[in-house]
């Protein structure tokens, strides 16, 4: 029996990006275009009637911009996803990390080119992807529209988690130190709406520092970390190359560039060092490159974490730091958005606890807190 089709409404004010996304749009298998609209309003009237399952939404338009119109599909169509289509700027940053705190299945940056033919080629390698994650978000999750699992209760004591093997597990032969010095978290797609109730859950006092690659461009990196710093009892920052690392503060890898850990010349601290390598699993910043210089400095005394994302950067990373004992984290199937990032590692056997989102907070801090 062949999957229904995926009904998208295109909403953008911009004629060139209406026909270029359309187009892009009907090449993609199992996806049917079943209209435009060059506003929010009209595209809210066009909900009603065409019932789409997504819109690809410009996120800076006149009479109702999108973040207007996620609010009403929150209120009038709840079932009814978006992929936010935005600008590189301060401003199209901020916008974007409101539109995913409000439901937002992801975005994608408009093409920075005037060239249709470009700009065509530069949308399909961006939406093709989100797109194929949002269809098999969907055939999993159900009539959520690919869509995470709204927040549940946290469970009562005694039944807190399910994890693959007991939290204090670590790989055979190795040795764990006691508890843990650093928490290292990869994330991707679903990741800021993630990370905006996960953090807000660990303590002020975690004692630790955190370092931790979402993937993201650059601009955005810096609006997530200003929206986190906002929610969360620890300090959130975008990481700066060669600033120490210290305790109670979450350190986010730049958009564009790698983020590793360096010895500093005392050879007692850990500095950020972050450098313009190339990508690797196509990311920059990439979780492996995080991964393995935390493995290096940390032997023994790391909590990994790996979330929500597309993909299967971060396992390369894991399986090292497994090797040097790290206690690994990795979230469940039925809260991820994108169950790509902890599925590998998951069927690799390197996950020491596996738990739904909610949990994950109180996870760290038994790693890290004893």
């Amino acid at each position: 029996m062949l999957a229904k089709k995926i009904k998208v409404l295109v909403v953008d004010d911009t004629i060139v990006y209406r026909k270029a996304v359309s187009d892009v749009l009907q090449e993609i298998p199992g996806v049917e275009v079943v209209g435009v609209a060059h506003n929010g309003k009209i595209a809210m009237s066009k909900v009603k009637t065409l019932k789409p399952d997504l819109l690809t939404l410009d996120i800076e338009m006149p009479e109702m911009n999108g973040i207007e119109v996620l609010e009403h599909l929150h209120k009038e169509a709840p079932g009814v996803s978006a992929i936010m289509v935005s600008t590189l700027t301060s401003e199209g940053g901020d916008m974007t990390m409101k539109a995913l705190e409000l439901g937002a299945y992801d975005f994608l940056l408009k093409p920075n080119t005037t060239n249709i033919a470009d700009s065509k080629k530069q949308l399909r390698g961006l939406l093709t992807p989100l797109i194929k994650a949002f269809q098999t978000g969907r055939t999993t999750v159900g009539s959520m529209g690919g869509r995470p699992p709204r927040p549940r209760p946290l469970p009562a004591a005694g039944r807190q988690r399910t994890p693959a093997r007991p939290a204090n597990a670590v790989a055979r032969g190795a040795v764990r130190r006691g508890k843990s010095e650093i928490v290292t978290i990869g994330i991707s797609t679903g990741g800021p709406n993630a990370l905006a109730r996960m953090m807000p859950m660990l303590p002020g006092d975690l004692g630790v520092p955190i370092v931790l690659v979402q993937h993201m461009p650059p601009v955005f990196t810096k609006s997530l970390a200003a929206s986190l710093n906002a929610k969360c009892a620890l300090s959130v920052k975008e990481a700066e190359d060669g600033e120490p690392i210290r305790a109670n503060v979450a350190y986010i890898a730049p958009g564009g560039k790698q983020m590793k850990l360096v010895a500093s010349t005392d050879g007692q601290n850990r500095l950020i060092k972050l450098t313009n390598d190339p990508p690797e699993n196509s990311c920059r910043p990439s979780v492996d490159y995080l991964f393995r210089s935390v493995a290096d400095y940390y032997v023994g005394r790391t909590t990994a974490v790996i979330m929500t994302g597309m993909g299967s950067d971060g396992t390369k990373g894991l399986e090292i730091l497994k090797k040097k004992s790290a206690v690994i984290i990795g979230q469940d199937r039925a809260t991820c958005v994108v169950y790509g990032m902890p599925k590998t590692p998951a069927e690799k056997g390197l996950i020491d606890v596996v738990a739904p989102l909610d949990r994950i907070a109180a996870e760290i801090t038994k790693t890290v807190k004893g």
